[in-house]
């Protein structure tokens, strides 16, 4: 599942294409993708000016100029694709429809967004811009991590009292939207912290040093493109690389990279899901 670095990426990846520009028509190929689309999608969207794209959480926010607001997941394996202009340094031809290709977005000037998404848990929703906060899929979402509202009084406060486990309280997106289980992983390692530590148990110092923490590792994440696992691509079709900076995640049975530090990274299974730490730097 796309993270928020790999989300931001995209929406930076699609900004200079759509924002400012008419799409000029739409084309919807099949009436739902994890959910059902909203009704009369490509009607309400052909002719529609995109003003901005922004982000919140693992979501993309395309706003139009009749007052409605494009809804975007990616999903596991949803893309973004541009093609018929040029982003940064490389140029895509349109190139021939495929199977899974459920959203096409013509745009006028000649550039082509299209969603693909080969397993359909993506998701795409259209609804009033004026009251997009309180959608079912943004209500009740912490605040975002990179924002001025994240801050380590917010951190210890919902922090305080919990008997879950740090890895799990990090993932709870009423606490902190947008972080998920690659960087949470990377952020604990730098903070020195075990991913199964009760969240209450630690203390305000150690907690006020994660917030941070959790910004740099998502700033680098971002800066390098977002990470390349299974099927994410950036918009222009470039791999992201910050996979190769990982300390832990993915290392199992590997030395730790820490100078001086011979253990082996480990990893144990949180709520299905897997967490990699180092038994000696992470306490």
């Amino acid at each position: 599942m796309p993270e928020l670095p790999e989300v931001e990426t995209v929406r930076r990846g699609l900004e200079p294409v759509m924002t400012g520009a008419v799409i000029a028509r739409a084309q919807v190929n099949r009436p739902d993708l994890r959910w059902p689309l909203p009704e009369n999608m490509a009607d309400r969207l052909t002719g529609q000016r995109v003003l901005g794209l922004r982000r919140r959480s693992k979501y993309i926010l395309c706003d139009l100029d009749g007052g409605e607001t494009l809804l975007i997941h990616l999903g596991m394996s949803g893309r973004m694709l541009i093609s018929g202009a040029q982003v940064g340094a490389f140029a895509h031809p349109h190139p021939a429809p495929e199977k899974h290709d459920h959203v096409v977005l013509d745009m006028e000037g000649g550039a082509r967004i299209t969603f693909n998404d080969a397993r359909r848990f993506g998701a795409m929703d259209l609804a009033a811009t004026s009251g997009v906060d309180a959608h079912k899929w943004l209500a009740g979402l912490g605040p975002e991590p990179l924002g001025n509202a994240f801050s380590e009084d917010h951190l210890i406060e919902r922090f305080r009292g919990r008997k879950m486990p740090v890895k799990s309280a990090l993932l709870d997106q009423k606490i902190v939207a947008g972080l998920g289980n690659i960087y949470v992983c990377e952020t604990l390692f730098r903070a020195g912290i075990h991913p199964a530590r009760q969240a209450g148990a630690i203390s305000e110092r150690r907690v006020r040093s994660m917030v941070p923490i959790i910004r740099q590792v998502l700033e680098e994440a971002i800066a390098a493109g977002g990470s390349s696992l299974k099927d994410f691509r950036q918009a222009d079709g470039e791999l992201g690389y910050f996979q190769h900076n990982f300390d832990v995640y993915g290392r199992e049975g590997m030395t730790c990279k820490t100078t001086g530090c011979e253990a082996e990274i480990r990893r144990i299974v949180q709520s299905g899901r897997s967490s990699f730490y180092c038994p000696t730097c992470q306490r």
